[in-house]
């Protein structure tokens, strides 16, 4: 808690730049960034794959767990999330790591999905970046992958 009041009025500027550029950065903390996985697994329970794509930011990239293609922007989103969410998918953190910056945050570790309608079970790796946009956390980048070893 105490790392992210101080985070609270940070300045940041480029090294070698002119002009200081001072940027007031969001206070937060482990357990708001951790709910960041909630807001968006439960957007997942919606079965709306718009509300699924809102929790992420125009300029993002999802690198997804089923699909070789990299999703750079909201249509490209919707199709993924239109396919994944067919299959009632649910998520279950099961280890994670959180780093938080200057109005960016990263959640990396595992977690499973179960999927209601088949009932099958992927256990993968995650990456989120979130970016702080002066309303809300958005992910920037969303990287997940099914476990190599069985």
């Amino acid at each position: 808690m105490a790392a992210g009041a101080l985070l609270a009025g940070c300045a940041s500027s480029p090294p070698g730049s002119a002009s200081a550029r001072t940027e007031v950065c969001k206070a937060t903390s482990e357990p708001e960034v951790a709910a960041l996985f909630d807001r968006w697994n439960q957007s997942l329970q919606t079965g709306d794959a718009h509300k699924v794509v809102a929790n992420y930011a125009d300029k993002s990239i999802l690198l997804p767990t089923v699909s070789n293609t990299p999703r750079l922007n909201a249509a490209q989103k919707l199709d993924y999330f239109e396919h994944f969410l067919e299959n009632k998918p649910f998520g279950r953190i099961d280890f994670r790591t959180i780093e938080i910056g200057c109005n960016t945050a990263v959640d990396a570790g595992l977690y499973t999905f179960k999927f209601a309608k088949t009932g099958a079970v992927v256990e993968a790796r995650y990456t989120y970046t979130y970016h702080w946009d002066g309303n809300q956390w958005l992910i920037t980048s969303h990287h997940s992958s099914a476990m190599p070893e069985k």
